[in-house]
């Protein structure tokens, strides 16, 4: 034992001490409360305190003669979007404050089973729809570096919380870059499934879901050690038939023969590669290489119209399914954000969605092919450095700084393919110092090849948590 704070400790360190009974899942628990208690009210990440509820559950496994699973004791946020059974699924949306989950959605049933303590419910904007972190309901969520920053969004509650030491893992979701738009403006890592991966439904919903957004969404983890993700990712895979195009394969693939090959890319489509991240690709780029890995670059092949026809598809789906319901119980600021997501991505419609919808498989199976002849790829997150709260309520130019630029965010959303991002530099910039993110992609049900490659990285250039917290005192 040493004396680092139980709190700091990472999930597999609190799952290695408690199955060694140098901990109790009580004290683990009473930590994270006891952390969020102290931070969360500068922060607002944590939106809904479960702590009763979450020392019950620990006091109750502390009683059993084995660990429960791999998350046994581990303490864990659940975003708001997401079923807990006898909680608000509020979404950030005050009409859907009193929507009471009437059971546990998949990825909650799958962390319990495995042993996580779920002590408190995270923040996310209305709808779950900006990359930013703000709602009429629960107000502002800050990032842990300082109001510089964005949170990001959607689950800007996860990755706040998590980096700022409120829990070991963060639950979220991601239907455009919701789990790595947070790991990148807090400093997490993270991997975004692939389609199909992790079981998904929300027992409360009335409706099913668009077409697009079966595709689109998937639910993952925020952590702040690449390792954390190999932890939990098995439990997060589990089956559940409630989603019926789960595929239930296994974590882990087959090891590849030989040195992996890694395609690199600083490509950016026209918009401005900001020094600060030039140099988080190379860190990323030569860590990988120290560690064993062939890179080389390439060019990404038919990144930017993956990219715009995803989006500009889903806005399309979104305006068709989802118009209503915002102009009726969205608020002015959500309302003027989609005039300018329609405007600045022209929704498709009509025949040309069912067009571009089919197009959908070209991408993919593009993407597929160059993905056997490099089974990650390494390419920038955002162009620039994270940006500013509110950034995407200020018209054209600031949509298209959070989204416009993030076509390697959502293009793989289009695509159904796994990523993963994490920090590889700190930048101390004249606002102040922040992380910067680069993204890993890889081949289709490979998230343990993108996690082995965010372990290589961060073994190298070292976790940003430390930093962080060296900076908060």
């Amino acid at each position: 034992m040493t004396d680092q704070p139980i709190w700091q400790l990472t999930a597999a360190e609190i799952n290695t001490r408690i199955r060694a009974r140098e901990l109790t899942a009580v004290q683990a628990t009473e930590a994270a409360l006891e952390r969020m208690h102290a931070i969360n009210p500068k922060l607002n990440a944590v939106v809904e305190d479960l702590g009763d509820e979450a020392l019950r559950e620990a006091a109750a496994q502390d009683t059993l003669i084995a660990p429960t699973g791999p998350l046994h004791g581990v303490p864990v946020t659940v975003k708001i979007n997401v079923d807990q059974k006898g909680h608000a699924t509020s979404n950030g949306v005050p009409a859907l404050k009193d929507l009471i989950a009437p059971e546990d959605a998949p990825i909650v049933a799958n962390l319990k089973r495995a042993g996580a303590i779920v002590f408190g419910r995270t923040n996310t904007p209305e709808y779950s729809f900006r990359a930013d972190t703000d709602n009429p309901l629960y107000g502002r969520t800050h990032n842990p570096w300082g109001d510089h920053i964005s949170p990001g969004g959607s689950s800007g509650g996860a990755g706040a919380a998590v980096m700022a030491g409120i829990g070991a893992l963060a639950h979220g979701n991601d239907i455009g870059g919701s789990l790595r738009f947070p790991a990148a403006a807090n400093g997490a890592v993270t991997v975004k499934p692939g389609l199909g991966r992790v079981p998904a439904w929300n027992p409360s919903q009335t409706t099913e879901r668009g077409m697009l957004a079966q595709m689109m969404s998937v639910q993952g983890l925020i952590a702040r050690s690449a390792a954390d993700l190999h932890l939990s990712m098995p439990a997060a895979v589990a089956a559940d038939a409630r989603d019926p195009f789960h595929v239930p394969l296994p974590y882990r693939g087959a090891l590849l023969d030989g040195p992996i090959k890694v395609g690199f890319t600083k490509q950016t489509f026209g918009y401005d590669l900001h020094p600060e991240v030039s140099l988080a690709l190379d860190a990323a780029r030569d860590a990988l290489a120290d560690a064993g890995y062939i890179v080389e670059e390439i060019d990404p092949p038919l990144l930017r119209e993956a990219g715009m026809d995803g989006y500009r598809a889903l806005m399309g789906e979104v305006r068709a399914l989802m118009g209503a319901d915002l102009r009726r119980d969205g608020s002015d600021t959500i309302n003027a954000i989609f005039d300018t997501y329609f405007q600045e991505f022209p929704p498709f419609e009509g025949d040309e969605l069912l067009q571009v919808m089919a197009r959908r498989t070209h991408y993919a199976r593009t993407w597929s092919l160059f993905l056997e002849t490099y089974p990650l790829v390494v390419t920038p997150f955002l162009p620039q450095p994270f940006f500013a709260p509110d950034r995407d309520t200020q018209g054209a130019e600031g949509v298209q700084e959070v989204l416009g630029s993030a076509l390697y965010s959502y293009a793989m959303n289009f695509m159904g393919l796994p990523a993963g991002c994490l920090p590889t530099r700190l930048a101390k910039l004249p606002k102040g110092p922040q992380p910067i993110n680069v993204q890993v992609v890889g081949r289709r049900w490979r998230e343990d090849l993108i996690v082995n490659a965010c372990v290589a990285i961060e073994h190298r250039v070292g976790r940003m948590c430390d930093a962080l917290w060296s900076q908060m005192g």
